[in-house]
């Protein structure tokens, strides 16, 4: 389905909404990661998110409080839709144990949550030719599915 076609049917169900602002966007990286983690939001186990404030592009805003997000799989299709609920910025050694709960990954553990997301913005900093740190500016995002 397209993805505006998408955003229209959710209005058309909930006439309370009178944006039409919304952020569209898959995470994971990978296609295969992008579609296990909509599903996962699409069945309320995932209900945050986190991700590196210094590698949004200049012209690219930070997520905030009452935004929509259309949640895409791995082959852009529209999965759900959410709202953010409370956006935070914490260095990445400070992300509490209950946000890498509602992140909803793996075993929702701190441990294996600073274990992949370590290796991801590794990754990613490495990518725009930057250095990551423990130290390093997250945005904590926490969002719950609205259809």
């Amino acid at each position: 389905m397209e993805i505006e076609t998408f955003w229209q049917d959710f209005k058309n169900r909930h006439p309370e909404i009178k944006t039409n602002h919304h952020d569209t966007y898959a995470m994971g990286g990978t296609d295969e990661n992008a579609t296990i983690l909509a599903h996962l939001i699409a069945r309320g186990i995932k209900t945050a998110t986190t991700s590196a404030v210094d590698l949004y592009g200049p012209d690219e805003p930070l997520p905030f409080v009452g935004e929509y997000n259309v949640i895409l799989d791995g082959h852009d299709q529209p999965i759900c839709v959410t709202q953010t609920k409370v956006v935070e910025t914490i260095p990445f050694n400070q992300v509490s144990a209950e946000h890498a709960y509602h992140e909803g990954e793996d075993d929702r553990t701190l441990a294996s949550w600073r274990r992949e997301h370590r290796a991801f913005f590794q990754a990613a900093y490495q990518q725009e030719g930057q250095s990551f740190t423990e130290e390093i500016p997250c945005c904590c995002e926490v969002f719950e599915r609205i259809d």
